[in-house]
């Protein structure tokens, strides 16, 4: 997989992007297990990416849901039984 960076605010610790294979569009943010970091990426439509471009707001309650873990079952890669936190 090789994720491409579309949108990146340094601020809120967020990324959004397309996978260049499968075309998918994301939205990921970084976790860390401790000895090391890594991001998590979660499978968004293009509607929703291009909303989320121009709605900071609606993308910073997504990412505030994702870290809480409540959208799990949008994660492309599903995480390992030591998974991160975010943060």
């Amino acid at each position: 997989m090789k994720f491409n960076d579309l949108f990146v605010s340094r601020e809120e610790m967020f990324s959004m992007g397309v996978e260049a294979i499968s075309g998918q569009y994301y939205l990921a943010f970084p976790v860390s297990i401790g000895v090391v970091d890594y991001e998590e990426y979660y499978a968004i439509d293009q509607a929703t990416f291009e909303w989320f471009e121009q709605d900071l707001q609606a993308a910073l309650e997504f990412v505030t849901r994702a870290r809480k873990r409540e959208l799990d079952r949008l994660l492309i890669i599903q995480p390992g039984p030591n998974r991160g936190t975010a943060i």
